[in-house]
């Protein structure tokens, strides 16, 4: 079992984390930049590769299993965890290490969204300009997501998108449309309360436009996991899912940004790799 420690991720934590780790006879790798755990697990000849940080960094090293035989172990420490906490892993790092320990192996989804990996969500709207404003601040956190989310309030103008899920098309003005196999972004804010990371489908998630006062509605069956009951939300499964918008822009997978085109054709992988959970 090798463990993959990104340094920069998460909330300070680490120190403790590592020393408890090489205390229990494991071994530690760190990475030095971006990709460079994908380099890592390639390279790895250990059976099991635990991804230390949070949902970036198990991106890395899913990018580099699918397909190897390998099994992914995740010790969740940083900004958001979406994919370990829908997996039931505990942010507890002894908890985790436990689960690591004695924990049974299953079988996962991963998406596709172009020619790009996912294990957690993906998508594009308000959400993706937020990711794109979060990482350009350089500073992580919840505080600091919540305060570039109300900056980019200020200013967002919803999107025209044509969706296709599973063949069947139709046209609809919205806030963001989120791609998931989890159930959340992170920190426990559930966009996809009916989503399961190994039933072979995808999540899709459309938030209507909303105005300053339907924020703290949404907020709150966001963080009850009752999104899905709401009058401005539409929710739909599919094994595939096209989005078409005006222009190219932002798009976000796994917590990190991107730039991408008009044209985000989505899928979903079955059964692709095994992951260890309690």
């Amino acid at each position: 079992m090798l463990f993959i420690v990104n340094p920069i991720s998460g909330n300070g934590r680490k120190r403790r984390i590592i020393k408890e780790i090489k205390r229990r006879g494991y071994r530690v790798t760190y990475t030095e930049f971006s990709g460079h755990a994908s380099e890592i697990a390639a390279s790895s000849d250990d059976e099991k590769i635990v991804a230390v940080g949070g949902d970036g960094t198990v991106n890395e090293i899913v990018r580099s299993l699918y397909g190897s035989g390998k099994i992914l172990g995740i010790l969740p420490c940083g900004s958001g965890d979406g994919l370990a906490l829908h997996l039931g892993i505990s942010r507890n790092y002894k908890k985790a290490l436990k689960t690591l320990a004695d924990g049974h192996t299953k079988s996962m989804d991963i998406g596709k969204i172009n020619d790009r990996i996912f294990a957690s969500v993906c998508g594009v709207g308000f959400d993706a300009i937020v990711s794109q404003e979060f990482a350009k601040s350089g500073k992580r956190g919840m505080m600091n997501y919540v305060l570039q989310g109300l900056k980019v309030w200020r200013k967002f103008t919803p999107e025209e998108y044509t969706v296709t899920a599973d063949g069947k098309s139709f046209v609809i003005k919205a806030a963001m449309i989120t791609v998931c196999n989890s159930n959340q972004w992170g920190n426990g804010a559930i966009i996809a309360p009916l989503a399961s990371s190994d039933d072979a489908l995808l999540d899709i998630t459309i938030v209507a436009p909303f105005s300053f006062t339907d924020i703290p509605r949404l907020a709150f069956r966001l963080m009850t996991g009752k999104l899905h009951k709401d009058k401005g939300v539409k929710c739909l499964k599919a094994s595939k899912v096209q989005i078409i918008r005006a222009t190219e822009g932002p798009a976000h997978l796994d917590g990190d940004c991107y730039t991408c085109g008009k044209v985000l054709d989505i899928s979903v992988i079955p059964g692709a790799i095994d992951v260890i959970i309690p």
